[in-house]
């Protein structure tokens, strides 16, 4: 029996049976699970695929969207701004192998509903995720997080310590840097209510514009034909067509949601590693090292040169490679 029909079989018959065992409410929250499974190997991510295997799991803060793909210990995937979980899927497809890897995406941004005076900031993330795990029975995960999504991981850590198996952190807020200079204009233009109209409207119209200099493309991707016009309609579409949700998630960034983790993130044992793309103008080129000093376990460093803010996408067989020697598989 070849690999990949040994772990379709193995994974269906785990997710059967996990099923079998569920609470009627979890086991609808998991009706999808063999389905996902048949998924792990052959299936690319692109946006049809990632489209079709959206699920949404009702909580008090709302809808939440996400993907899922293999099964086992969990991986959760926390992404940047103004993305969604699409940013992980080169990831999922080569790491479901060895975990079951969940990106849901954040309160005001995606796909997720939001529930109507629900707070989007980083605190109210940390909750949702909470809420999301227990919903699912879910107990400790490894996290992999980039750009906003590594503060949300952070206060994770410092909260529910219990709940973080490891940490693989990206390009993102450090205590030093949050939230960094670069995204004080994005957080004025949220506060007037224009961040979208000026911004992310014209970039979804035009895709030329969303790569140059000026654009999402140039200021956070390391090659010039990134993002994808799938990715452009995929991350953006969604903020375009709900701008208050979406500037409730900026306005959500503008203190600094890191004052005082330094000590308790020394006190945290969690295996920790970091990978850093050196040509991020966004994030301060001091925050490596602050954050590997900082972290009680960290595993060291890994700079990647020139790559941009968002270069987990680009690089997915980076992440893969590092995620999968933190995880010891």
């Amino acid at each position: 029996m070849q690999r990949r029909e040994w772990l379709k079989l193995t994974i269906g018959t785990l997710a059967t049976g996990v099923l079998a065992g569920l609470r009627p409410d979890v086991a609808e929250a998991k009706a999808d699970a063999e389905a996902a499974a048949a998924m792990v190997i052959d299936t690319p991510l692109d946006a049809v695929a990632w489209h079709a295997a959206r699920r949404y799991l009702k909580l008090p803060q709302g809808r939440i969207a996400y993907v899922e793909r293999g099964a086992g210990a969990v991986a959760l995937f926390l992404h940047g701004f103004p993305l969604n979980g699409f940013q992980w899927r080169g990831a999922l497809e080569r790491l479901s192998p060895y975990r079951r890897c969940m990106a849901p995406d954040f309160l005001g941004l995606g796909y997720t509903q939001v529930t109507e005076g629900q707070s989007a900031a980083p605190d109210a993330q940390v909750e949702m995720l909470i809420a999301f795990l227990d919903t699912l029975d879910i107990g400790q995960v490894d996290v992999v997080a980039n750009d906003s999504g590594g503060a949300v991981a952070q206060l994770l850590l410092v909260r529910y310590p219990q709940r973080v198996r490891t940490l693989l952190l990206t390009n993102c807020d450090a205590e030093i840097d949050c939230p960094p200079p670069a995204l004080k204009p994005v957080i004025e233009l949220a506060r007037k209510g224009q961040f979208v109209a000026q911004w992310l409207t014209p970039w979804l119209a035009d895709h030329v514009l969303a790569r140059s200099p000026q654009g999402l493309g140039g200021m956070t991707f390391t090659y010039p034909q990134n993002p994808s016009g799938e990715a452009i309609d995929m991350y953006l579409r969604p903020l375009v067509e709900h701008p208050d949700q979406t500037h409730a998630y900026a306005l959500g960034l503008d203190a600094n949601v890191l004052a005082g983790v330094e000590a308790t993130l020394k006190q945290r044992n969690t295996p920790t590693r970091i990978i850093w793309g050196t040509g991020d103008t966004i994030f301060s080129a001091e925050s490596p090292g602050y954050l590997d000093k900082t972290f009680g376990n960290s595993q060291g460093v890994r700079r990647v040169p020139d790559a941009k803010l968002f270069f987990p996408e680009e690089f997915p067989d980076l992440i893969a490679e590092e995620a999968r020697r933190l995880w010891g598989v």
